[in-house]
């Protein structure tokens, strides 16, 4: 701090102090949030005690320390909205740069188990499917297959390791180190 600087009236500066209650509340109130309004109530006082020695009167300080305190809130959200938008934008560039190369493996995954799927039981390929392939609820595929819940489950995890076998048939290696750069021809 400047030592030229006049410090504020140690009775101005007292009765806002005595005010911090108030305060603390009044911004709580706004912002839903204890921790961050004392964060904005101490760099409130902070603001004061480096500008505050243009303040005279009661009065005219309070009524600054409130309108300091609405604008450390509008900053705050503003500040909050510019982080959220620019963390949707690298979500949003994120997606574009690594989503065709993730739908593309996707895509080479799935027609590679379709294509095993029809060397399982009709009733295993049926459920895995609906369920892993066109990503239905198991419990809404027991409601279409007029089963319980649990029986679904439990095909579904018989169905899953029939098709692990399989995989594991058909792509030999491959299939240990997750399809991920398989040359089996997808047989």
């Amino acid at each position: 701090m400047n030592p030229d600087r006049e410090q504020p009236g140690a009775d101005v500066a007292g009765r806002l102090l005595a005010s911090h209650r108030e305060f603390l509340s009044f911004l709580e109130r706004r912002v839903g949030d204890r921790a961050l309004a004392e964060d904005l109530l101490q760099d409130a006082f902070v603001r004061f005690l480096e500008k505050g020695h243009e303040l005279r009167d009661d009065e005219s300080a309070r009524a600054w320390f409130y309108r300091v305190l609405r604008n450390a809130i509008t900053d705050r959200f503003r500040r909050q909205q510019t982080a959220t938008r620019r963390l949707e934008q690298l979500a949003k560039d994120l997606e574009e740069e690594h989503g065709e190369a993730a739908r593309e493996l996707d895509r080479t995954a799935c027609a590679c188990i379709a294509g095993l799927l029809d060397n399982l039981p009709e009733e295993q390929a049926r459920i895995l499917r609906r369920v892993e392939l066109e990503g239905t609820r198991v419990a809404d595929y027991a409601k279409e297959a007029g089963i319980t819940e649990n029986n679904a489950g439990v095909r579904a995890f018989r169905a899953r390791r029939a098709l692990r076998a399989e995989v594991t048939r058909a792509c030999g290696t491959c299939a240990e180190h997750g399809c991920l750069d398989c040359s089996c021809g997808g047989s």
